[in-house]
């Protein structure tokens, strides 16, 4: 697979308490970009945060640690992402949690596997 030039920058916040068929949502919605096809996805644990509820999740404060805030990015071109977005806010939906999903501009450099050493 090959992308360069202009793409798109999926990125979706969630809770990392979110679950969605007996597993974590940020696990589920990189185990789905992978079945669509989509480039990559990475999820990112975030040390501390807050969303449209204004609580605050922190890894200083031990009772909220288990619910920190998680990022997942996707990459890839407009078409793909649009095409996957059904799938992913389906997730969303199932998993009863909140969310915030944005979509942006990405100039992709450079897109290649590693030789696996």
């Amino acid at each position: 697979m090959k992308i360069t030039g202009e793409g798109k920058l999926l990125r979706i916040f969630v809770g990392e308490a979110d679950r969605v068929h007996g597993r974590p949502l940020y696990e589920a919605i990189v185990l789905k970009a992978r079945e669509l096809g989509l480039a990559g996805a990475t999820a990112w644990r975030g040390i501390e945060g807050f969303g449209a509820g204004s609580r605050i999740h922190s890894a200083r404060i031990l009772r909220l640690s288990e619910d920190l805030p998680i990022i997942i990015e996707i990459v890839d071109s407009e078409e793909k992402i649009r095409a996957a977005m059904p799938a992913i806010e389906e997730l969303i939906e199932l998993s009863g949690g909140g969310g915030l999903v944005t979509l942006e501009k990405a100039e992709v450099i450079r897109y290649t596997s590693g030789t696996g050493r």
